[in-house]
């Protein structure tokens, strides 16, 4: 955590959406069509391919639907046939059947491949629009403000670049294919019964309406329940992410049980949602077979009726009768199509209702460049800056300070006082409820944020390090250092020497949360990664709070060299260690107690003497 208690801030892992397991109700998803409407927007960006895959459809269509008419031209020369050996007038034509199987054949194997082409060229759509969206996800983490995620877990972010774009991803290759081969084959059927016996067709389609009916029931049955699925999901992964980070902390307090009961909760809740919308999906495929067989019985009864009458031939009633199987089955796909398109458009809600987020941290049109770096540095100006975490609970009132080029400013005050605030205010990773903060004679909101960000360089109590070599970690500020630039920043940093008796030295690998060097360690790597950065304002919050005293001393003589024609901000709790500052600010309740030199403060014998000898005292 840091130095300062941000009021009115959730803590890290602190859920908004209540205590545990109380998620809520979670109702049908508000924007169904808009949701779709904005992933078919990502399709249409590949509509040539779109298009093309819809002619392959519709020719591998009318191919499949083509089979079962020629099909029949067999069966009446094989009743011709044998009509024909009964009266003695003939006998079976085997050559012409021959030939109708070999075309029947011919059909079903080009349709086959059609339909073959047809699924790789929709994939390749289908992994593109995925990457888009996680692309565009991406974008938008880095666009959010850090405030957003003070209010939102990590699992639940996360739960939307992987899950929800996974259940996109998985649905919409299915069901975009799917649902073009079972229109086209709809509508290729209907036209062969059509062509073959009109009273036959209207009986068929006397029975389709009851399909329609319970799909329709069913479809807003599941759907409440595929949205509360894709819900839980992001709040399981939340306390997952948040339960592994603080697996040592779970340990060490002993909240191992209370850990599990709060997965159990959630976990619960998966399985009542999971369950109810897949039953409730799986009722499809059955309600719609069983409509289909009520139809293909009807069509027999009747049909058997046609021909004993000559109204038929024996032919025509087996084409008509597959054709009803070819007609009931894209039915039964498009049933289940859409109840597969309600899970994806709950997770396309997510997805887009994370994209819509409205507060981003864009840069001004008119946005300005930070100038080059000059000779004689950049002063920073704090004028009656005011913020507050929450609008409505200010914590810093009215702080106004002007640090000159080159001075060491350190920065010291109680718990909660605003002395970290001030810094990240500073690097504008939030922005001021009043005031202004100016460097270098600008205010700071008239450049570019990731430009302004540039000129800082910052230490913090928390480390952070990615999985990666230890070389890579260090070169984060600057991936084109040469290895003989690493090794002496390292050395500064006094971290040469440990890192020389690990395992490959600087090209050892640090594993996923960095668990395979110390604490102490990864402070001087994070020291070591600011001093290779070389920025012209350097930021220390409680750098060298994981070290021992003898690698702080050492530490401190390399930063005295490294702040040398730098502006540099110092917060500390060690107030031995700040002694020599140029100016030392004294915070309490977000403002400025006290402001001068070492002497001069413990002369005055107010607020920074108390604290300073309250560190000494026996």
């Amino acid at each position: 955590m840091s130095n300062d208690q941000r009021k009115g801030a959730p803590e890290r892992g602190q859920r908004r959406h209540g205590g545990p397991g109380m998620m809520g109700p979670v109702e049908k998803a508000k924007d169904f069509r808009g949701s779709i409407k904005k992933l078919l927007n990502y399709i249409a960006r590949h509509i040539r391919k779109v298009i093309f895959v819809w002619v392959l459809a519709a020719v591998s269509a009318v191919l499949a639907v083509a089979g079962p008419k020629v099909l029949g031209g067999a069966t009446n020369k094989l009743v011709e046939g044998i009509q024909a050996t009964i009266s003695g007038t003939g006998g079976v034509d085997f050559g012409a059947i021959g030939a109708i199987l070999l075309t029947v054949a011919g059909l079903y194997v080009l349709s086959a491949l059609l339909m073959y082409i047809q699924g790789f060229i929709m994939s390749g759509v289908n992994m593109k629009v995925s990457y888009q969206l996680r692309k565009d996800i991406n974008e938008k983490i880095h666009r959010l403000p850090i405030s957003y995620f003070d209010k939102t877990t990590h699992g639940e972010v996360l739960s939307r670049i992987t899950n929800d774009v996974d259940t996109i991803s998985q649905n919409l290759g299915q069901s975009v294919t799917q649902l073009i081969a079972a229109v086209a084959m709809l509508i290729g059927s209907l036209v062969m019964m059509l062509s073959i016996s009109v009273p036959l067709t209207l009986i068929a389609l006397l029975i389709m309406p009851l399909s329609g009916v319970f799909v329709v029931a069913v479809v807003k049955a599941s759907q409440k329940h595929f949205v509360a699925q894709q819900a839980t999901l992001g709040h399981i992964n939340g306390h997952i992410e948040e339960a592994y980070g603080g697996h040592n902390i779970v340990k060490a307090f002993g909240r191992e049980k209370e850990s599990a009961e709060t997965f159990d909760l959630h976990n619960k809740k998966l399985y009542a949602s999971g369950w109810k919308s897949q039953f409730l999906s799986g009722l499809m495929m059955p309600i719609t077979g069983f409509i289909g067989n009520l139809g293909y019985v009807a069509v027999c009864l009747a049909g058997g009726y046609f021909a004993v009458n000559g109204a038929m031939t024996v032919g025509g009633i087996q084409s008509f009768i597959q054709y009803v199987r070819t007609f009931t089955q894209p039915m039964s796909q498009i049933a289940q199509i859409s109840n597969v398109l309600q899970q994806t458009a709950a997770a396309a809600e997510r997805v887009f209702a994370f994209l819509g987020e409205a507060e981003e941290t864009a840069d001004a049109p008119d946005a300005l460049d930070i100038p080059e770096k000059s000779g004689e540095g950049r002063d920073v100006l704090f004028e009656n800056v005011r913020f507050g975490y929450d609008p409505e609970k200010i914590i810093i009132n009215d702080f106004s300070a002007h640090i000159k080029p080159g001075q060491t400013v350190a920065i010291v005050g109680p718990t909660g006082a605003g002395k970290t605030t001030v810094v990240k205010l500073l690097m504008r990773f939030y922005d001021l409820s009043g005031g202004s903060i100016s460097v270098g004679g600008q205010d700071i909101t008239r450049y570019r944020r990731n430009d302004s960000r540039a000129i800082f360089g910052m230490v913090l109590q928390d480390t952070w390090l990615f999985s990666g070599t230890i070389g890579d970690n260090i070169r984060y500020g600057r991936p084109d250092a040469s290895d003989v630039e690493v090794q002496s920043a390292a050395a500064a940093a006094q971290a040469d020497h440990f890192v020389r008796t690990l395992p490959d030295g600087y090209n050892m690998q640090l594993n996923e949360e960095t668990g395979n060097v110390s604490q102490g360690q990864k402070q001087l790597l994070t020291i070591a990664r600011a001093i290779l950065a070389d920025p012209e304002i350097l930021i220390l919050d409680e750098a060298t709070s994981s070290v021992d005293t003898r690698t702080e001393a050492l530490i401190q003589k390399a930063m005295k060299n490294l702040m040398k024609g730098r502006t540099s901000f110092i917060i500390a709790h060690r107030l031995s260690t700040i002694r020599n500052a140029d100016l030392i600010l004294v915070m309490r309740d977000g403002d400025i107690a006290e402001q001068g030199r070492h002497e001069e403060l413990m002369a005055k014998n107010g607020v920074y003497a108390e604290l300073y000898n309250s560190q000494f005292a026996s």
